[in-house]
């Protein structure tokens, strides 16, 4: 071994010392790196130059040693916690390599590729601003990405964000060759598929939120059946809105549009108003009616039960029938008109032969 003179029991540190030596307190202190890193390069330069003497520059053993030993170091490397290590061995995939410090064997053996899986990443469609992902700032328009076709065969301009980060790092280093790229084309499909079968009123309004849920399914969905690696985690429509050459007559059609809905509630208002009244009507003449059919025939159950009885005790005693008859209809007629008796038997004996009874009831 070249750590000692003869590579006979001689570690690192010192000869018949494999181990790292302790502090001066004992063997349960721990060892004092510093030291152990000072006493491992004076051994190295010990063997440097018993080696080479002083023709160190130009031996190739020395040469080869130093590059074998920095070949070897660069194998060491750190994966930061919001990153995921992928390994390739002879192009390859090997192994993920957790965060924290770690080693492989360097290149052309192995290769390390560092993912950053945590990293929220936005892709903007219909819109780019001067820097991706700040509000407030400059914004530029791309009309090929945002003017769709809804439902009802209207055009709307729509700008939307997705954000999106990598959930396989495989995946998105293998499977996809432009991610950034192939989310945004995702993105702007499926905002097409889902505006066109929408009407303009919903897109423009409380519809908003279900196209937003809508979308992002569908492009999880697109870019899982791709094998991406990538998760959706949120898609924001910034804006929704008719044409700039086309929104004052689209203010127009719109307020004519709130016009007649005023109107048809009113109507409706109305129809809720008087059909029920009308209702009520109805039944009250049809209640009103049935009552007069039962009292109309009830009287006339009474007058043939009554004639009935007449007639049977006018077969039993006609004239005294006739006589009560006579007076009853006597009485019915003359109930509400003046009456006055004469009694034309009454003159020579003194008492006047004129009453008005009707005076007398006053």
């Amino acid at each position: 071994m070249p750590w000692g003179d003869n590579g006979k029991g001689k570690g690192p540190w010192g000869e018949g010392n494999p181990t790292p030596p302790s502090g001066s307190g004992g063997g349960n202190e721990p060892p004092d790196i510093d030291e152990i890193f000072k006493k491992g390069q004076e051994r190295f330069n010990d063997f440097f130059k018993k080696s080479g003497g002083n023709n160190n520059k130009g031996n190739p053993l020395l040469i080869v040693f130093i590059a074998l030993v920095v070949w070897l170091g660069s194998g060491l490397y750190v994966i930061e916690p919001e990153e995921q290590g992928v390994i390739l061995r002879f192009g390859a995939y090997n192994r993920i390599a957790d965060p924290g410090l770690n080693y492989h064997v360097p290149y052309p053996i192995e290769t390390l590729y560092k993912v950053p899986v945590t990293t929220v990443n936005r892709v903007e469609v219909g819109v780019r601003s001067s820097s991706t992902g700040r509000r407030g700032g400059a914004t530029r328009k791309v009309p090929a990405e945002s003017l769709m076709l809804t439902g009802d065969e209207n055009i709307v301009d729509v700008d939307f964000e997705v954000q999106w980060k990598i959930k396989n790092a495989v995946n998105f280093l293998f499977k996809v060759r432009d991610p950034s790229g192939t989310v945004k084309s995702v993105a702007e499909s499926a905002m097409r598929e889902v505006v066109g079968r929408t009407p303009i009123a919903d897109a423009l309004t409380e519809g908003r939120s279900a196209i937003e849920s809508e979308t992002k399914d569908i492009i999880q969905s697109m870019l899982d059946t791709y094998d991406s690696g990538i998760e959706v985690v949120r898609l924001q429509m910034r804006e929704v809105q008719p044409p700039a050459a086309v929104i004052d007559s689209f203010r127009d059609v719109q307020t004519a549009r709130a016009d007649m809905e005023r109107l048809r509630n009113q109507a409706e208002t109305y129809r809720n108003d008087i059909i029920p009244r009308a209702r009520g009507e109805a039944a009250k003449i049809t209640q009103d009616a049935e009552a007069y059919k039962q009292q109309v025939v009830a009287k006339a159950q009474g007058e043939a039960n009554r004639f009935v009885s007449v007639y049977e005790k006018y077969k039993n005693a006609k004239n005294v029938t006739k006589k009560r008859m006579y007076l009853e209809t006597m009485e019915e007629i003359l109930e509400g008109s003046d009456k006055i008796l004469i009694d034309n038997n009454s003159q020579g004996s003194g008492v006047i032969p004129y009453l008005p009874l009707s005076e007398l009831k006053k």
